[in-house]
Order: C-alpha cells, then structure tokens, then sequence
C-alpha cells in the first residue's frame, strides 16, 4: 500500500521591514515558512517510505507465490519482511516527530495575528489556523491508521512462519489488513486535501498583506 502525502508550500519573500522592525504581517510570514521548514523530516520520508511499501509488496507477492514445501524460503523471506516492517516503523515515527516540531512552532502565530490591524485580514489568518489545526488532526488521525496498519502486517509475517497455519486464520487477516489500509487511504485523502486548502489559503493572505513572496517549488 503506497501512499503519497501532498507537502506545505514554501515561500520566500522579496521586501525587508522598515527600521520600526517587522510589521505583524511579515512575523505571521516568518512564522508560517518557519513551520514548513521544520517539516523538512517529513517531507525526507515520503521517498524512503515508498521504497519500503514497494520492497514490502514485492516480498509478500513472492511469499504467497511459494507453497509449503517452500516453508524455509517462506521463513526467510517473511524475516526480511518484518525488517522492512520495523524500518517503516522508523521512517513514520521520524515523520510525526516532524509534525510536531512544526505543530509546536505553528500554535505561536496566533501571538502576532493579534497585531493585525485590518479585520478582514486578521479572519483570513484566523482561517488558516483553522485549515492548518484541521490539517494536524487528521494527520494524527493518519499516523494512528498507518500504525495500526503496520502491526498488521508484522502479525502477517509472523503467521507466515507458522508451519500449521490454518488458511481461513490467514484470510482473516488479509481482511483486516485490507480493512486497515482503507482507513489509512480516507485519511491520507483527508490530509492532502486540507494541505492543498491551507497552501492556496496561505498564498492568498500572503497577497491581500501586501507580502511580495517568491514560490521556491512544488514541494508534492
């Protein structure tokens, strides 16, 4: 199961504050590119992650290939497995302690978007919290899918070296794996969404604050 998680946009911006020091605006701005920066673990686990999904897919896909006279191959191979396993682990622990460094440096904004003199900005930026919070809650509702998910399929590979495994005991759990995964889709659906609603939020507030910004890429 391959996921792909749509990333936050970063921005540069091309003009300096006066000698007073920075308007509200530009510390609103300082802040939010703050927080896609220290998203950077994250964004470096998207590739890694895939990799393993696909390693993960090809050894399953060779280990219902083999019969039991293969027990031994289907040992070995199910082992290689559940390493793949503990390094998905790994790779999505990294990611949500990236989510929280940024979630922690995001909950600060509100400080300067109290500054705010213009009111129709100020619901703008108080909309982006909200686009953003929902963002983290589902990303929460994510790893806990995702998690769930892999304790599955560590479950799965350990039955696979069970000599006496029973089929119907095997099936049941391919449905619950199956069943997982599909929680782990509405979620991920769930999060690019509310990602691509805060980006397109955030360019907009940019521009009605007079910020001129520069787009540095994609980031997906």
């Amino acid at each position: 199961m391959m996921i792909k998680l749509t990333l936050l946009g970063l921005f540069f911006i091309t003009i300096v504050g006066c000698n007073k020091g920075p308007t509200a605006e530009e510390e609103i701005y300082n802040v939010l590119e703050d927080v896609v920066k220290l998203e950077d673990t994250f964004k470096e686990q998207q590739n890694p992650l895939v990799e393993l999904e696909q390693k993960e897919k090809d050894l399953y896909d060779e280990i219902i290939s083999l019969s039991m006279k293969d027990f031994d191959q289907i040992v070995e191979l199910s082992n290689e497995a559940l390493s793949v396993v503990d390094e998905r682990k790994e790779r999505i622990n990294s990611e949500f302690e990236s989510i929280q460094e940024s979630k922690a440096k995001f909950e600060t904004v509100m400080v300067n978007i109290e500054k705010l003199e213009n009111e129709e900005l100020k619901q703008e930026a108080l909309n982006l919290v909200d686009l953003m919070n929902n963002r983290y809650s589902s990303y929460d509702e994510l790893y806990s899918s995702y998690n769930d998910a892999i304790n599955l399929d560590k479950e799965l590979y350990e039955l696979f070296q069970d000599e006496g495994l029973d089929i119907e005991v095997l099936q049941g759990q391919i449905d619950k794996i199956n069943e997982s995964y599909d929680k782990v889709i509405a979620a991920n659906e769930q999060f690019n969404e509310y990602t691509e609603n805060y980006n397109q939020a955030k360019i907009t507030f940019y521009k009605n604050a007079g910020l001129e910004v520069v787009y540095e890429g994609a980031n997906e």
